[in-house]
This record gives structure tokens, sequence and C-alpha cells, in this order.
């Protein structure tokens, strides 16, 4: 199996993105496309899954710092995107891979865990309560994948360079625990990273934790 990977260069309005991973779901969905992996940057953006009553997790009005909000079908709760965050939307037929969409989601975790190990010896670990990807009590890669017609859409937020004082727009992912917060590659490290260099090594990560063959750039 091959994972093709389309890389953005500027950063994406969300809800122009959003249009655009609707048209490579049908694409998908219609077998014109092998599974395929989009990753970007956004403006900054707040978004919301498909659980009721959000709108307590949203902190600002967004207006004042600049962001918008946008409701989208995916799982979880409140998020942030913004620049120096590498997003990651998957278009996946889980049904070639035998997943059910937790067995997904955990690949996904296990991807981000041994990249950050291989590549910068951090060691990430997956959260029995809270999906992701976490150093100690902090959230580097948030996960959110919706399943449409067997295919999914959605996928990863992963704080490389975020700024992250913008997660205090917010209660990220729903989690209101004061034990718990948000970290990036750059604050784990102590320098900027390049951010192409880290969709290649998640690319590979994620080619080797899913199964494919190769991958088609």
């Amino acid at each position: 199996m091959v994972l093709d990977v389309i890389t953005s260069d500027a950063p994406v309005p969300y809800r122009e993105a959003l249009e655009r991973q609707h048209q490579l779901h049908a694409r998908r969905v219609a077998d014109e496309i092998p599974d395929t992996l989009w990753l970007l940057e956004h403006p900054p953006v707040i978004t919301t899954g498909i659980r009721r009553n959000q709108e307590a997790n949203i902190l600002i009005d967004p207006s004042v710092v600049d962001a918008e909000i946008v409701e989208t079908e995916r799982g979880g709760e409140v998020t942030y995107h913004g620049p120096g965050q590498l997003v990651g939307y998957l278009f996946v037929s889980i049904e070639n891979h035998g997943f059910r969409v937790r067995r997904f989601v955990e690949r996904l975790e296990e991807a981000f865990i041994l990249y950050l190990a291989d590549a910068h010896g951090i060691k990430a670990r997956h959260d029995d309560e809270h999906t992701g990807v976490w150093v100690g009590m902090d959230k580097i890669t948030a996960i959110g994948i919706a399943l449409r017609r067997r295919v999914t859409l959605h996928g990863f937020a992963f704080n490389v360079n975020t700024d992250l004082s913008h997660f205090d727009w917010i209660v990220p992912c729903g989690i209101a625990d004061s034990t718990r917060g948000v970290t990036s590659l750059e604050k784990l490290i102590g320098e900027t990273i390049d951010l192409r260099a880290a969709a290649g090594g998640v690319a590979a990560s994620i080619k080797s934790c899913l199964g494919y063959d190769s991958v088609s750039v």
C-alpha cells in the first residue's frame, strides 16, 4: 500500500481547508486517489467538534484576537490551530487496514510517540483518559478523527513551534484539569524546529505505524 503525502507550504485558511478536505474525502471514497495525508498550517482558528455545549470552553472573543470559530464534524471538543503547528488531515480507507476507529487513533498516537523518541529523544505517551499524545502531563499532539463511508477525515495537530499562549483562549479539548497543560517541540528542546523536516519525520513514522509499503510525495 502507498500513502500519498500532500504538503502545503503557505498557511491555509481553515474554511478553505475544510472544503478541500471534503473534496479529497469524496475522491478517496470513489477510489480515485490512494490513502492520503495532507500536511499544512492554519492561520489562528478555534474549531469545535461534534459534542454539544462547547461555548463554555472558548474563553475569549475571537474577534479581539483576529481568530474565527469553525464548527466541524470531527470527534473531540475545542481545539486551537495556528502558525507553527503541523496539522495533518488523513483520508484513509480503514477497511483496507482492518481497523476500527479507536485502533486507528492508537496507531496515530504511536506514530508520534516513535517520532519524538527517535528524532528528539523525547519520551511521550498515550493517556488512558484522554486522546492524543502527552509528554508528562502536557499534550503535544491533539487527534480528532471523523469517519464517513468508511474513509477518515480530519486528523491531528502537532505543536512544533506553536505560540502556546494562544491556548489560553480555550479550554483545550475541554480538559478543565489544572494538572494538565499543553507543550510544543520547541519548548521541550529549547530551539525552533524546521517545520518541513518535522513533517517529513512525522510522515515516515505514520507510514511505518499504519503499515504502508511506501510514501509518495
